[in-house]
């Protein structure tokens, strides 16, 4: 039962008094209301049922404080007891007591779900935007990499637990080991072909589930037989052998990822939209090491409209130069601030010019094209194949350094989108888009505050959802900080001559 209880001031509060009134969370308080906290987790309460609970506004202020000053559970609460600008904050009396340490993971784990935190991030930054703390027209997209709570461990070690597991589980529920299944476990570590030593394993694996079905009832084992489940369904992954699927069974979550070739890790990808300018966060979606960079773009672009923000600039690298990207963004009217991404956009430009208006591709030579057959794959992209007059070709001095070995039949080839990217092509090379695209910097910036001070470069608990709550909070909490900067720095002025300011000072402090 959520019961609401006035704040009523005791004869001690007068001991607020000494907190600073540029107290950084004085600041977040008189610019953001939290109210709207109760009323947002109010259905996940019974009405007239169940003991009082804690106030949800209370609660989310605790979790702001743990992730704004990267304490744990124990260590939140413990601060708060000691610290009057935390329990002012909290809307508390000096001497009320604090919930226990408990209560915040069964807040996060049963009341506050994934879209409550996209929720108050979305709010929050709507009343930075309503009250003129922030006017960006620019929004920076990018993912980071978190490492995960554990390592990575080789199949063999895996299935070596998982038969242990097994094991286990049997002989808890069902009092005593069959004789069947009592025998050597293969030591992998002796072997020194790697691919033999998976197979082993996986046999050993294997022949262990087929005796556990054959010699025991676990239909009445309910343990057992989620675990022999769970075994069969990762032995059954493709990718689990070949070491891109699951690599540790306390995080199943967590994938290998590349930040580069040779650079690899092990844990989440964590993408965010953040304003360029005001480095306030907008969107935040979390998934495995192995996601792919701008899939999730249209969610977090969706989310940062409805913050009530007017963009007019996306920026993003290579990895946001898609079609689908390109296309949302060219329907709103807005200026794709993305660098090629050559992977996608195969054409030598110093050998070749396209003319939209003609759909005609011209070479060095000035010789142009005359026909275009569109080609369909199944598992491919389209093509276009784009062919020149053979007879002005023939007649070309550049035509065996052009051709090559196609000299009998002239054809430019190109993907079905070229034609489209070629535009966008010659916009990169502009010194207007260069200067602009030094913006999406402060994305970087982000990133390593997040990392080095908020707890975001390793993940605190195990799985997906833990994460994802992770990063939500830890983006909650650095966009309170960031407003009460930009309040406290500039006071009185308007949130764009704050944001130009600070813009400033961060430009002098790296020349200097």
């Amino acid at each position: 039962m959520l019961r609401h209880v006035p704040h009523q001031l005791s004869i001690y509060s007068v001991l607020y008094d000494k907190i600073p009134n540029d107290h950084i969370l004085k600041t977040i308080a008189a610019n953001v209301d939290f109210r709207f906290i109760n009323d947002l987790l109010k259905d996940s309460y019974c009405k007239h049922l169940g003991r009082p609970a804690k106030e949800p506004e209370m609660l989310a202020k605790l979790l702001i404080l743990q992730y704004l000053y990267n304490l744990s559970d124990v260590k939140v609460i413990e601060e708060a007891r000691l610290n009057l600008a935390y329990m002012w904050f909290l809307g508390l009396n000096p001497e009320d007591d604090l919930p226990e340490a408990s209560l915040l993971t069964k807040f996060r784990r049963h009341r506050l779900k994934d879209t409550s935190v996209d929720d108050i991030i979305q709010e929050v930054v709507r009343q930075c935007v309503e009250k003129g703390i922030v006017k960006d027209i620019g929004l920076s997209v990018d993912a980071t990499h978190t490492n995960a709570n554990t390592i990575k461990k080789v199949p063999e070690r895996i299935m070596k637990h998982l038969a242990r597991r097994i094991i286990r589980a049997i002989e808890e529920e069902n009092g005593e080991i069959p004789s069947e299944l009592i025998g050597e476990v293969p030591n992998y570590k002796l072997i020194e072909d790697h691919n033999e030593a998976k197979q082993i394993m996986k046999t050993y694996v294997e022949d262990l589930i087929s005796k556990a079905e054959n010699n025991v009832d676990l239909s009445i084992l309910p343990n057992s037989q989620r675990i022999v489940n769970e075994a069969k369904e990762i032995l059954q992954d493709p990718k689990f052998i070949a070491q891109k699927g699951i690599r540790s069974l306390v995080d199943k979550d967590a994938r290998v990822g590349y930040k580069s070739q040779t650079d690899s890790f092990y844990g989440y990808k964590v993408e965010f939209a953040m304003l360029s300018k005001a480095r306030i966060i907008t969107a935040v979606s979390v998934e495995s090491g192995a996601y792919v960079d701008g899939s999730k773009f249209d969610e977090l672009y969706t989310r940062s409209k409805a913050c009530g923000l007017t963009i007019k600039e996306v920026y993003g690298d290579k990895a946001y130069f898609r079609k689908p990207i390109l296309d949302t963004l060219q329907t709103d009217s807005v200026e794709a601030i993305i660098p090629v991404n050559f992977c996608v956009y195969k054409i030598d430009e110093s050998r070749f010019t396209y003319n939209k208006d003609s759909d005609q591709w011209f070479c060095e030579m000035g010789n142009s094209t005359w026909k275009k057959v569109h080609q369909k794959y199944k598992n491919k992209n389209d093509v276009y194949k784009y062919h020149f007059d053979k007879l002005q070709c023939a007649q070309c001095p550049k035509l065996l350094e052009c051709a090559g070995q196609n000299v009998k039949k002239k054809v430019l080839s190109v993907s079905e989108h070229n034609a489209q990217y070629y535009e966008h092509s010659q916009l990169v090379k502009t010194n207007q888009f260069k200067l602009k695209y030094k913006k999406r910097a402060s994305h970087e910036w982000k990133n390593g505050e997040m990392k080095r001070f908020h707890g975001l470069d390793r993940a605190r608990g195990y799985g997906l959802k833990s994460m994802s709550m992770q990063a939500k909070l830890t983006a909650l909490a650095v966009n309170l900080k960031r407003i009460a900067a930009l309040i406290s720095f500039c006071g009185h002025k308007s949130g764009r001559q704050i944001v130009d300011f600070l813009v400033y000072r961060r430009m002098t402090m790296l020349l200097m």
